[in-house]
Formats: C-alpha cells, structure tokens, sequence
C-alpha cells in the first residue's frame, strides 16, 4: 500500500520500505489505499467533463523545490528573501543561511512585511497547475527547475498563498486590484515559456481578462 506523509496511516505504520514518491512506490507494484483511488476516478471524471486527457495524480515530492543549487548554504527559498528585501537583512546565525529580517513589498496585499515567517513564497503557476496542464509528462530535473525558477516565484502574505493554493486565474485574483493585470500577465508568460496550456474554458475566460487589461 503506497502512502504520502500526508497520509494517518503514514505515522502508524512500524514497518515499511521508503519510496522517493507515491509515483515510484506505485512503479514498484505498490497500489493506492481506496481513497486515494476515490480521488484518482474524481480526477478522470474531471478530465472527461472539461474535455482534456486524464494525467497521473498529483504527487508534491515529484517537484523538488527550494533546492540550494549552488551549494552555499541559502536554498531557493532564502535567495529570494535576499534579493528581494529593500532593507538590511538580520540573519539566523553568522553562517547566513537563514533569513529573519528584512523588508518585502507584497504586490497581492499591497503591503509591506519585515519578518519573513509572515511570508510565503508564491509558484505564480502553481506547482498542481503545472501539473494538470502538461507538465505531468515532465522529467524530475523539468520539474525541479519549475519550482525553483525566479520567474515563477514571488514572496507573500503567507494567509494569500494558502488562499491561492493551486487555482488558476479563472479561480483567483490577488485582492490589490491594482496589481492585478499585472499577475495575469506573468502567470500567461510562464505558462507560454513552459509549453502549458489552458482548456478551452479557462482560456475563454483569459482571453476576456486580457482584454479588459488592455494588452
């Protein structure tokens, strides 16, 4: 039976063989407990009704992400907290790995924040968006270099990004309407530098906001 650390039986279970991802264990001959499957036929369903081919579930550990690519300490992560903060940095410890205290303008609420656990960083194409629009035919490396891409993050209000989660942009808006146009153009500009695409509803529905924006 292949489990998620999200899983209840996860904890309980004393004995087991460690799978990368419910991908791999699924690869191996493993198979998935009932509500997982429940989910599985909910998403075919899904892919049937919005006229689309089904892709393999959504599993977060296929998308390696805030990596340390350059090996100095700061992960993704932590880079973004350096380069983006427009005040003197305090950091957790001399070896400067982790960011405490800076200053960050967040475009979606329109404010300012100084410590940096009141921040989340953003995928502006969610990662499970990603995913259900072409990218589930990706490698790992692909993957990896999605969620670590700059282009594609943006540090916010913690509370926003768990608002967002992985909706697109027929399902969410940032609520500072002012930044608003601007967030639809860069979720378009990731989609077309990666090859993803929307269904047909959902880019009927973009093709108005575009429109409305002017572009």
């Amino acid at each position: 039976m292949c489990h998620d650390s999200a899983s209840s039986s996860y904890k309980r279970t004393k004995s087991y063989k460690p799978f990368t991802s419910i991908s791999a264990c699924i690869a191996a001959g493993g198979r998935l407990p009932k509500s997982a499957t429940k989910q599985m036929d909910k998403a075919i369903d899904d892919a049937t009704e919005h006229n689309r081919d089904f892709v393999t579930l959504y599993d977060r550990a296929d998308w390696p992400h805030w990596s340390d690519q350059d090996r100095d300490c700061q992960n993704t992560r932590h880079e973004l907290l350096i380069i983006d903060s427009n005040a003197p940095l305090t950091f957790k410890t001399e070896k400067q790995c982790l960011v405490i205290f800076g200053a960050w303008y967040d475009p979606y609420s329109d404010q300012t924040f100084t410590n940096s656990s009141d921040l989340d960083v953003d995928h502006i194409v969610p990662l499970k968006f990603a995913h259900g629009h072409g990218a589930d035919q990706w490698t790992r490396e692909q993957k990896e270099k999605f969620a670590n891409d700059y282009d594609n993050l943006l540090l916010v209000q913690a509370s926003l990004n768990r608002q967002k989660g992985a909706k697109g942009l027929d399902e969410w808006l940032p609520p500072n309407h002012q930044y608003r146009c601007e967030y639809i153009s860069k979720f378009n500009a990731v989609m077309d530098n990666y090859g993803l695409n929307y269904i047909p509803a959902e880019q009927r529905i973009i093709n108005k906001m575009v429109k409305a924006c002017g572009a």
